[in-house]
């Protein structure tokens, strides 16, 4: 059997490797060696991704803790949520999802607005977007939900960074350490909200460990760590990169000047679109033998989905390497599927939305300040992203 080196090759900007189309042709995952751990077995297609996010007998637990094929060198922590299965996954997830119902979050809009603005008004062409707006709207709002103090905001930008960095970028110690930090700011935090309860989200996770007793207090502490860090990274990653596509395409970006109607559909199209991952990681652990597309997986095996190729399956999207606003029907993966569907979508979604709205509005004639070949992206994570965006307008 063939067993392919993975990542294929670096990421270069927002295109998704020309390899995974030929994969997805195939009907069976392809064997890869990972950066650390091992081989694993590698999805491509559609159907087959989300058949392994959502059944069973694939296990994110059995990942804990454990030297599994993944993309970075640290092990993943025990107590993570992203790391449990059900039905400790469901009890935990539930206490979270209170927060982050699509009805709720929507009441969040009026103050997401105004830290858009706030971040806006000032602003002297031309500027770093990324720095300016993309990283700074994430942070403060998911601060703001768990009680973050302003001087503690970019120590917990620099350890997320950490977290997830790959290829060789920083060592297992490296992030021991990043999360040893998250962890003992959180544990101040906790000890402040259990002397002076506050609207916030941290104090809700507080009361149902102490009242209601359905938290241990190292669940408490690794969802405090995993909602720092997912809530920020993933949707400053991708507000920079739609701008890219974007602005890289004026016809885009006048279109939504002149329909911001378009928007939500925009979004979703955007988020089905562009490609986040350098690498595949988060791997499932097959609980018995079974079958992906007539290849058979034994118990024991590892297995890696690419979202991103998922998401450009033609069997699925017609016209996948299109971009299109008016797509009718569009079920993507960007945020997961199953029980492990990300759990902050709906924040993500309006932020991004609420951004979008506001800048074609505040700044119709936005556009790049340098040709969209000059960017500098990042280099030695997992998510793909503009390291700078100079626009004008």
């Amino acid at each position: 059997m063939e067993v392919h080196p993975y990542p294929f090759g670096d990421a270069v900007a927002l295109q998704v490797h020309p390899r995974f189309a030929e994969l997805r042709k195939a009907r069976a995952p392809v064997r890869v060696t990972m950066p650390y751990g091992g081989d694993a077995w590698l999805v491509t297609r559609y159907e087959q991704t989300r058949f392994v996010l959502s059944d069973p007998r694939f296990s994110r637990a059995a990942a804990a803790g454990a030297d599994v094929p993944r993309g970075r060198p640290g092990l993943e922590p025990a107590g993570n949520l992203l790391a449990m299965d059900p039905p400790e996954h469901h009890r935990i997830r539930a206490l979270v999802a209170k927060a982050f119902t699509a009805r709720r979050v929507e009441l969040l809009e009026p103050r997401i607005r105004e830290i858009a603005d706030t971040l806006l008004d000032g602003l002297t062409p031309p500027v770093d977007f990324a720095s300016a707006v993309a990283w700074e709207l994430p942070v403060l709002v998911i601060s703001e939900l768990l009680g973050v103090p302003a001087d503690q905001r970019r120590m917990v930008r620099e350890c997320t960074e950490t977290l997830v960095a790959s290829g060789g970028a920083v060592t297992a110690a490296d992030v021991t350490e990043a999360r040893g930090r998250l962890a003992g700011a959180l544990n101040t935090l906790i000890a402040q909200r259990r002397a002076e309860p506050a609207d916030d989200l941290l104090t809700a996770l507080v009361a149902a460990r102490d009242e209601e007793d359905r938290l241990s207090d190292n669940e408490l502490l690794m969802l405090g760590v995993a909602l720092l860090a997912g809530g920020h990274e993933t949707t400053a990653n991708l507000t920079g990169s739609f701008l890219v596509e974007l602005l890289s395409d004026r016809e885009r970006w006048t279109t939504l000047v002149a329909h911001p109607e378009l928007i939500p559909s925009a979004v979703e199209e955007l988020l089905r679109f562009v490609p986040l991952a350098t690498v595949a990681d988060l791997a499932r652990i097959a609980k018995e033998d079974l079958e992906i597309g007539g290849q058979p997986i034994r118990a024991g095996d590892a297995v890696l989905v690419q979202l991103d190729s998922a998401n450009r399956d033609e069997s699925v999207f017609a016209a996948a390497e299109d971009l299109d606003f008016g797509r009718k029907v569009n079920h993507h993966v960007a945020f997961g599927f199953g029980v492990h569907h990300c759990v902050g979508a709906p924040l993500a979604r309006l932020e991004l939305r609420v951004l979008l709205s506001t800048l074609v509005h505040r700044l119709p004639g936005l556009r790049l300040a340098i040709p969209a070949d000059d960017l500098e992206w990042r280099r030695g994570g997992l998510m793909r992203g503009v390291a700078s965006l100079p626009v004008t307008w």
